[in-house]
């Protein structure tokens, strides 16, 4: 299927059509997921990327200047990446004169759609002067890939390279025995999951110097299945960037998808970058975003036989890599080695005993893990013995001593390396089983000297280790190859470890205690130890938790925002915490100078609504003491911690912890009730239907009083005000039902216009803006709210307001059209943005005489 669409004019700019375009195409992703069956989707990995998602990625290529792209989409689904990409070059000054995109798709449901996204994509193609050819190839392909690589095909002329790819390919494990597995071993690629084939196959269909941008799991960049996948790509490719996303569930939340996911920009070329930028960010909505720079030669380790992708997201990352390379002994070094347990529960069911009987010997789960040793038996659902049988004997090992290590565990647990020492010593019996779900250290099947397995357990257990682990591993699973690709300290600094350990495990911190004086390359005890900065977030997290926060505060960017209020380095003591005025810059300059976490420049608005404003609700800090009538919003406003949580935090790590916390919780309401009391003597009084109701003082809430007083009363007499929102509240007015009744169910107040009002003579909703510190309504806030009230059923007026014509100028060229704007100091006219509705001549007043 081809096409081809010329140019039918040229505009210098297309930034509101390729927004619009970005929101239709979302719509048809939403449309067909909801149409399409959760089956279907399993049974072909294939899950459709959210708008947001595909915005980031296009906005990874580096070279779009080219005078001619073409643009290979695998698994194109509805068309959301190729519809971003061309969305990404209608905006750019300087364009290509030609675009080709092939776009490969065989589930005909999604076809439908792909039709209607590339018919969009040949209109802002035709606005912006890009001559669009496309072409849906509804075949399979890696068979198609596999046809075009074929030596007879790949040197013909007429089939062109690719100078770009943008990628999301399918999730599904392949059997080794499949068409598709022969298919990808002829193109020299043995592969175990779908998606590495589709980025191989991909990858080869790149010219020189074209450009890949791929959103996949993480697991490729580890682990013995995808060691052949990682010496192909990074032989051809070059790694230019990497967004991580530290949610598993965020990027594909409306599949429900839990997959460590990030995103990868490589160029087909033999040199590598000297450096690799990699970005951080709890999800794609989050702005709050984490770079980093670092040696290609530390992502990749040019002597690693397995071709590791270490990703590092910071310095101390950095760091922590780092002091693991102090460690150079191998399990084998050490005579030592592990394994996965040999019982699997269900092909043994016919042996399994609920407890312990005559003729039986222990099974150890992962349940059984208890503060660093193994509590057994445990009453349980899960088995906790086997049968001893001429048929189970082979399953068993003699009851010695080991270390044990949970093989499974969710991305949102604490730690990802969890040992135990299993002590021969506390359980009678001759032979032990281990379940599955574990790995077991040994010495040629036979047991560990106690001493030793202690150590060894203390130093699995360590955060260096777990951080370690985390950089490099992309999955949720610790097996048996990932700990013997660990490097590990020698016997005799094992054994020192093991000597300060007895019957009673110490605590996580009393273990990095422990490696930080007993191995000699952890000595270093300056404040940029990423094990002390670690521990000391890890603290302040807890601290977060047993103060009550919610669940969406408790992370690393609200602990770093606490430590820069109290002025806490890493190594000051609890009791040195202070109360300075801070704003949000010196806040995020502190995380950078003292806990080497720097997050882009523009994401301080993140932080105050995401992190300050819960803990102003929480009354654990105080906005402007210094200044009680400054707007909430204003760019000067600082925050200083509330005097006894001060007091409370100087007690944390002491005897008076406990106590003071109680008494400190207590008092909280009271706390916030004063507070609120202080905030109602400066707030701003409105007249509703009738009612007084007060807006919080200063800022937008000043233009809003007078949007409702002069705006209004002006231009919607007899209108009815619907909604109100509030600079410091989530809204001041809120009539649902009349809004529910005009057919708009709205489900997050953050998406609101600031004011809402039925203008009823005209029947229209008038929807308005308040502009102090955020935006004007421009292209991309007008599809919102077209988006929010699509279902309206009558027509929408928007409206941007503004407290001087000073404060309008710096957005003029922001403004959309079909907009119009009032300015409160003239506030008897309007300035209209919709002129092809207004064109009309004015009735001139006589008695008026101009210069």
């Amino acid at each position: 299927m081809d096409y081809h669409h010329k140019p039918l004019q040229f505009k210098s700019l297309s930034k509101s059509s390729a927004i619009n375009l970005l929101g239709q195409v979302d719509l048809l992703r939403i449309a067909a997921s909801l149409k399409q069956e959760q089956k279907q989707k399993g049974k072909l990995g294939q899950f459709l990327t959210p708008a947001p998602v595909a915005e980031l990625m296009a906005g990874m290529f580096d070279k779009l200047d080219l005078p001619q792209i073409s643009l290979l989409d695998a698994g194109a689904g509805v068309g959301s990446l190729l519809a971003a990409f061309v969305a990404n070059l209608c905006q750019r000054k300087r364009r290509p004169a030609n675009l080709d995109i092939v776009a490969y798709e065989i589930d005909p449901f999604l076809i439908v759609y792909l039709h209607q996204t590339l018919k969009l994509c040949a209109r802002e193609c035709q606005i912006a002067g890009i001559s669009l050819n496309y072409e849906i190839r509804d075949t399979d392909f890696i068979e198609d890939a596999v046809r075009l690589l074929s030596p007879s095909l790949f040197d013909n002329p007429d089939n062109c390279r690719f100078t770009h790819a943008i990628l999301n390919p399918p999730y599904l494990k392949i059997n080794a025995h499949s068409k598709v597995r022969g298919l990808l071993r002829s193109i020299g690629l043995e592969a175990s999951n779908l998606y590495t084939g589709f980025i191989a196959a991909t990858v080869q269909l790149l010219e020189s110097r074209g450009e890949l941008v791929a959103i996949s799991p993480r697991s490729f960049c580890n682990g013995p299945y995808f060691k052949d996948f990682r010496r192909m790509f990074l032989e051809m490719m070059a790694l230019d960037q990497i967004h991580i996303f530290e949610s598993r569930q965020e990027a594909f939340s409306d599949d429900e998808v839990l997959q460590e996911t990030i995103i990868i920009h490589a160029v087909k070329q033999k040199p590598k970058f000297d450096n690799v930028l990699i970005n951080t960010s709890s999800s794609v909505d989050d702005d709050f975003i984490m770079s980093n720079y670092s040696p290609y030669t530390e992502i990749v380790h040019p002597l690693d036989s397995q071709q590791f992708i270490h990703i590092i997201p910071d310095p101390l990352s950095q760091q922590v890599i780092r002091q693991m390379a102090n460690f150079t002994c191998t399990l084998k070094d050490l005579g030592l080695t592990v394994s996965t347990g040999r019982v699997v529960d269900f092909r043994a069911k016919q042996y399994l005993c609920l407890m312990p009987e005559k003729n039986s010997v222990p099974l150890i789960y992962p349940l059984n893990f208890s503060e660093g040793y193994v509590e057994y038996p445990k009453v349980t659902r899960k088995h906790q013995a086997l049968v001893y049988t001429e048929q189970t004997v082979s399953l068993l090992v003699p009851n010695e001593n080991y270390v044990l290590t949970k093989r499974f565990s969710s991305k949102e647990e604490k730690k990802r390396v969890v040992a135990v020492v299993y002590d021969a010593n506390q359980i009678d019996c001759y032979w032990v089983g281990f379940e599955n779900h574990l790995n077991y250290f040994h010495q040629d099947g036979r047991g560990l000297n106690l001493t030793l397995a202690r150590g060894l357990t203390a130093y699995l257990n360590s955060s260096l280790v777990d951080t370690f682990f985390r950089l490099f591993n992309g999955h949720t699973q610790v097996n048996a190859t990932d700990l013997r690709n660990l490097k590990y300290p020698t016997i005799a600094q094992l054994i020192t470890l093991g000597l300060c350990i007895t019957e009673y495990f110490p605590s996580q911190k009393e273990i990095d205690q422990l490696v930080q004086e007993k191995l000699p390359s952890m000595s270093n005890q300056s404040e940029k130890n990423p094990l002390i900065i670690k521990t000391r977030i890890d603290e302040v997290l807890q601290i977060l938790i047993e103060l009550g926060l919610p669940r969406a505060q408790l992370n690393e960017r609200s602990a770093l925002t606490l430590l820069a209020l109290l002025d806490l380095k890493p190594t000051d003591p609890w009791k040195a915490a202070a109360s300075p005025l801070m704003g949000i810059t010196p806040m995020m300059e502190f995380m950078a100078q003292h806990y080497g976490k720097t997050y882009k420049p523009n994401t301080w608005e993140t932080v105050r609504r995401q992190t300050v404003h819960q803990f102003l609700d929480a009354a654990l800090i105080i906005a402007n003491p210094d200044a009680p009538d400054r707007a909430i919003n204003s760019p000067k406003t600082v925050y200083k911690i509330e005097e006894s949580a001060l007091e409370l935090l100087r007690t944390y790590r002491t005897t008076e912890w406990k106590n003071s916390l109680c008494t400190y919780l207590a008092s909280v309401e009271t706390l916030k009730k004063r507070y609120s009391q202080e905030r109602e003597l400066s707030r701003i009084p409105i007249v509703i239907e009738g009612k007084v109701k007060t807006l919080s003082p200063g800022g937008q809430n000043i233009l809003i009083e007078k949007i409702i007083k002069e705006f209004a009363e002006r231009f919607t007499p007899g209108g009815k005000l619907i909604y109100v929102g509030d600079t410091d509240e989530k809204f001041a007015h809120f009539n649902e039902v009349a809004l529910r009744n005009l057919g708009i169910t709205v489900d997050s107040h953050g998406k609101m216009p600031d004011v809402i009002i039925h203008h009823l003579k005209n029947d229209w909703l008038v929807l308005i803006e308040a502009v102090t510190s955020h935006g004007p309504i421009n292209p991309k806030r007008k599809k919102e709210l077209e988006v929010i009230f699509v279902d309206i059923k009558i027509p929408l007026v928007m409206v941007t307001t503004f407290l001087s014509r000073k404060a309008m100028v710096g957005y003029l060229a922001e403004i959309a059209w079909e907009t119009d704007v009032w300015v409160a100091e003239d506030s008897t006219h309007l300035i209209h943005f919709n002129g092809e509705y207004l064109l009309q001549a004015y009735k001139v007043d006589r008695d008026f005489e101009t210069e």
